[in-house]
């Protein structure tokens, strides 16, 4: 029968059969570690050996490998057009993964096998991100099994070079402008708020790296015979930190703070927990910025981190001053945060709290995005996954996390609506990465209904 009740009910059997555990046990055996120089041929194997012909042969698509500008992390680009006059959804996933590190797993685990162990499929990529885009293609083959059409135009962005910054993206998404139009992107990246709390999430905070430097003079001299006579450049990076972030972490720079959190924001994270999972460190009281939620702090505030700190041998210290010192350090930021002059604002602070020995290096920006939560998509997809699920999803407006949606929302003017089908503890990126068995099965339930939605009643927006 042609329901949204049946292609549900298919989606379920695919898992059930075990048919989705072939196809991402297939899918991991691509060893696509895109920050391994060595892999590139892996990566170009896993779009044109797997991906394209899944979307092909099942989709009816038309795809084709696109060369990358920025080096060798090919993309694949799939279309399916049924309609001129029916929406428009482009979907997004990316095949490469970070370092397998097989040396680093448990015994009897193996990053490019996926091995079931209860209700945990381990491997790598299976929760980032070949689990969560096999489900969405997934979902999309059933309801076109059902249906006989999809009801809507589907064009597919696959990358393989998003571990390593999702170098050129944005470049091709200009290049490609007209053919990736479309009305939303739904994708599915990162973890839910929780396992058993199906989310969605609208964008992400920014990421920007910087490095303070002090480079006072070559070499090092005794303490004893100099110290008290020559400036200490690790005592002096210290006071620069302490003149950005206190010691509670609350941000000191005006320039780094965001104006303030949009009512929407604050209403859509009212009953958002952090945290409280079995591995999830214990949430500090009374850091970061006073009077705001931990939601409030991690989806709608800005951080700085110091991600390390280092003067002389730190390991080995000898009685001496040190010439130089370092802090690498990250910016996270929402939407209204001017990330692009980060270096002018931090230059002209240090300058005026008396730190102008104390160099500013700023690396790449991953831009932060957030659709608006009142944006008619939001509403459509929040009532799509409720009716699947029975349960009011969670909504994000953004992950306190970073990925790469300014291609998408920035560049390409979509509307953004991520599905992510992984949970908090899923160790991705690190050893025994693995994907929960009852959440992928919801997932792909949950993506069934969406798309089926997508084909009976949605939003129009006109294309960018």
């Amino acid at each position: 029968m042609m329901t949204r009740a049946a292609v549900i009910d298919n989606a379920t059997e695919y898992y059930d059969s075990g048919e989705f555990l072939a196809d991402l046990g297939r899918r991991v055996a691509f060893a696509t570690e895109s920050q391994d120089e060595a892999r590139a041929r892996d990566l170009r194997s896993y779009l044109t050996d797997e991906l394209a012909p899944a979307l092909t042969d099942r989709l009816g698509c038309e795809a084709r490998v696109v060369d990358n500008p920025a080096g060798d992390y090919p993309l694949l680009v799939a279309a399916r057009h049924e309609d001129d006059a029916l929406p428009t959804v482009l979907v997004y996933g990316h095949g490469d993964v970070v370092l397998g590190e097989p040396e680093r797993w448990r015994p009897g685990l193996d990053p490019w096998q996926v091995v079931v162990e209860g209700d945990r499929w381990y491997g790598r990529g299976t929760a980032d991100n070949k689990g969560q885009h096999t489900i969405n293609f997934a979902a999309l083959e059933h309801v076109l099994r059902v249906r006989g059409r999809l009801g809507f135009n589907l064009k597919v962005l696959v990358e393989t070079g998003e571990e390593s910054g999702s170098p050129g993206l944005r470049t091709v998404c200009a290049q490609l402008r007209d053919e990736l139009a479309a009305d939303v992107l739904i994708a599915s990246d990162g973890p839910r708020v929780a396992a058993e709390r199906p989310t969605l999430f609208l964008g992400s905070r920014g990421s920007t790296p910087f490095t303070l430097r002090a480079d006072l003079r070559e070499g090092s001299y005794h303490s004893g015979n100099w110290g008290g006579l020559l400036r200490n450049p690790a005592t002096v990076l210290a006071g620069a930190l302490a003149t950005i972030v206190d010691a509670r972490g609350r941000i000191l720079v005006p320039g780094l703070r965001p104006r303030e959190i949009p009512e929407n924001v604050r209403e859509a994270l009212r009953d958002i927990a952090v945290g409280g999972g079995p591995d999830d460190p214990a949430v500090d009281d009374g850091w970061g910025e006073p009077g705001l939620t931990p939601a409030e702090r991690l989806v709608g505030w800005n951080s700085v981190e110091v991600l390390s700190l280092a003067a002389g041998n730190p390991d080995h210290p000898v009685n001496a001053i040190p010439g130089s010192a370092h802090a690498h350090c990250q910016l996270r930021s929402v939407v209204g945060t001017d990330v692009d002059k980060l270096g002018v604002i931090l230059r002209k602070h240090l300058d005026e709290h008396g730190f102008p020995m104390v160099d500013v290096e700023v690396g790449p920006t991953m831009p932060p995005t957030r659709t608006d939560p009142d944006d008619p998509w939001v509403r459509w997809a929040l009532g799509s996954i409720s009716r699947t699920t029975g349960t009011a999803p969670a909504l994000l407006p953004n992950l306190g996390g970073s990925l790469p949606n300014d291609a998408f929302a920035g560049e390409l003017g979509l509307c953004t609506l991520w599905v992510p089908h992984s949970y908090p503890a899923c160790a991705q990126h690190a050893p025994d990465e693995h994907l929960l068995a009852p959440v992928a099965r919801e997932g792909l339930r949950i993506m069934a209904g969406l798309f089926w939605d997508l084909g009976e009643d949605s939003p129009v927006r006109s294309h960018p």
